[in-house]
Order: structure tokens, then C-alpha cells, then sequence
């Protein structure tokens, strides 16, 4: 299936600080941009590329980031920068296979605000969200929570509730779901390509609820990991390409990106004008070889949707499905 068009994902509405209770500037501050580069040997760099870029959370006075893991896979070195234009070096501290969350930590001071974690739970479809980039309000827009649901994809990743939002970011690795207090509600992940009743295409963004990092902080910053049992690692399942590998910015369309199908459960009420427009149809799935059959499928209606991520997700360790379609691949451009 085809992406979004550019006219799609340069229409969104941007957020007016006036509109809000609480210092959007300053809270759009603890957004940052993240550049990391990967050994040309490494297991992901024929996947995912060896220079990646994509954006991050400062969610501690520290200097401690939060972001997509597969941004910061097999980094050899870091580098973050503030929207007043401060690059300092960073290192990685943690990252959890299970969610696709990671942790970098910044090795100088950086001089911006920490965003608070909020309840990504406490959230229903149809509320009104900010979904922001670095670069300021430019980078920011405003987006609806169009469905609360379980992702999975096949390459054995299987999120329980997935947060999916509509207009979708144009560069949404690592960008901040912002709720209405200023809170960090979720990183966004993937961009998805959902097909409707009628056939027409809309794009949507999945973003990674903020509560599944809670349990498991201290455990990245302790241990690098989470500190217990797992499900399986997730493996690499695409043949590296030799006239598509190379480098790439992760979160952005212009450079190679693997895609994937996948099929969705409902979306759940969408009652908001803009959720409707964007709903996605409940839909059948069948379970990947060597997971269980866990998964129920809630309709007998199936839809398609094309996940893309930054470059990373449908390929890499970042971006796990517990079910796939019938015929599951991973293209490359």
C-alpha cells in the first residue's frame, strides 16, 4: 500500500499556546533531537542503517532521555540536541526489547526542562493530543487518540493496548504524545497505513503508551534491561539488500524504509468527528509460527494496514507482532 501523500502530512493543525493550561514552549523544550551512529558491521546496520536520527523526552533533571529503541541499537556514539541549540554527547543506559522504549543519558549538562510522565491510561478515544518533534511549536501538531488496542506484529512484538493517533506526525521516532496537563502520555513508534469499509487510506501513528516505562525505569537504569522474565527476543527476518542498505535518518521518508502488513483488532468508540474519519475496521488475525494462539479475533471483518516505521520497527529488534497476515513481508525501497 501506498504512504501517506506529502500534502497529508504537512496539513496538520499546530497547537496554539494560548489554548492551553500550562507553558507549552517550556514543555515543548524537553523535546529533543537524538543522532546516533552504528558500526557498518553491526547485526541492524543493513536494516536500519548505520547514521539514525529521530527525536527523544528529557524526562529527568539528570539529562535522562527517553526514545525509541531502535534509534539507539548497536550505537557506537550519541549525540542530543536541545531546541536552544545545545549538542552534547549521550550514552545509552537502558533499552527493553518488551516495550521498544530506551534510555539515554546525556554526559553534560543540556540547560532544557524535564517533561513528567503522566497517565497513559487515564486517556480515551476521541481526546484532543499534541504529538511533537524537536524544533519547537513548528514541529509540533495537534492529534486525536483514534483507538486503545493490541498491536502485534510478526516479527514477534506484541504490545497489549497501543495508543493510535490521527493526523499523523511526519517524524515520529521518538516524538512526545503530550496530554492536556503537559504530561508524557507516550513515544511515538510507527506510522500506519490503515484501509477503510470503502477502501480510501489514511494515516495514523502508533505511539507507545508512557505507562509500560514506569515499571521497568529503574530496571533500564539499574540493569540495562528489565530485570526478570521476558518474552522472546525478537529476531531480524529481512535478507539485507545490498541497493538499499546504507545509512538513513530514522523517522523520516526520505531514505529506504521497510514495511510490512499487518492486520488490527477495532478500534473501540470513536465518537470525535476527526476519530471517525480515521477508524480503523475490527478484523480477524492469526498468530505468527512459534507463538501461542492467544490472540482472539473480536470481528469477522478484516481490514488491511501497512505499518511503516522509521526505518526500523518492521525489521528490527524495536518493533515486535505476536500475528500477521497471511502473507506477511518486508519490503524494501
Amino acid at each position: 500500500m501506498s504512504e501517506p501523500s506529502d500534502q497529508e502530512m504537512e496539513s496538520p493543525e499546530r497547537p496554539n499556546p494560548e489554548e492551553y493550561t500550562f507553558d507549552l514552549n517550556a514543555t515543548l523544550a524537553s523535546v529533543v533531537s537524538l543522532r546516533s551512529q552504528i558500526p557498518e558491521d553491526a547485526l541492524t546496520a543493513s536494516v536500519l542503517g548505520t547514521e539514525r536520527a529521530g527525536h527523544g523526552v528529557i524526562i529527568a533533571d539528570d539529562g535522562l532521555v527517553v526514545t525509541i529503541g531502535y534509534l539507539i541499537t548497536e550505537a557506537e556514539s550519541l549525540w542530543i540536541t536541545t531546541n536552544a541549540g545545545v549538542t552534547v554527547p549521550g550514552h545509552v543506559v537502558g533499552y527493553d526489547q518488551e516495550t521498544g522504549f530506551a534510555l539515554v543519558q546525556a554526559l553534560q549538562p543540556m540547560g532544557s526542562p524535564s517533561m513528567a510522565l503522566g497517565d497513559s491510561g487515564a486517556i480515551e478515544v476521541s481526546d484532543e493530543l499534541i504529538t511533537a518533534g524537536y524544533g519547537g511549536l513548528d514541529q509540533a501538531i495537534k492529534t486525536i487518540l483514534i483507538a486503545k488496542r493490541e498491536f502485534a506484529g510478526y516479527w514477534e512484538y506484541v504490545l497489549d493496548e497501543a495508543l493510535f493517533t490521527a493526523p499523523p506526525h511526519p517524524n515520529w521516532g521518538g516524538a512526545a504524545l503530550i496530554g492536556e496537563d503537559g504530561e508524557l502520555l507516550g513515544i511515538g513508534s510507527l506510522l500506519v497505513q490503515q484501509t477503510g469499509e470503502g477502501g480510501q487510506q489514511s494515516g495514523a501513528n502508533m505511539i507507545i503508551p508512557i505507562n509500560l516505562l514506569k515499571p521497568v525505569l529503574d530496571d533500564l537504569r539499574m540493569y540495562g534491561k528489565r530485570n526478570g522474565a521476558t518474552r522472546p527476543t525478537p529476531s531480524l527476518r529481512a535478507s539485507p539488500d545490498p541497493a538499499t542498505a546504507g545509512t538513513h535518518r530514522a523517522g523520516r521518508r526520505p531514505r529506504p524504509v521497510p514495511r510490512h502488513a499487518a492486520t488490527s483488532e477495532a478500534c473501540g468508540s470513536t465518537a470525535h468527528p476527526a476519530a471517525r474519519d480515521h477508524a480503523i475496521d475490527a478484523s480477524t488475525t492469526r498468530a505468527a509460527p512459534g507463538s501461542e494462539q492467544r490472540h482472539r479475533a473480536r470481528s469477522e471483518t478484516r481490514t488491511s494496514m501497512t505499518t511503516t516505521t522509521d526505518g526500523a520497527g518492521s525489521c528490527a529488534p524495536t518493533t515486535p507482532t505476536r500475528h500477521r497476515p497471511s502473507a506477511p513481508q518486508c519490503h524494501r525501497r
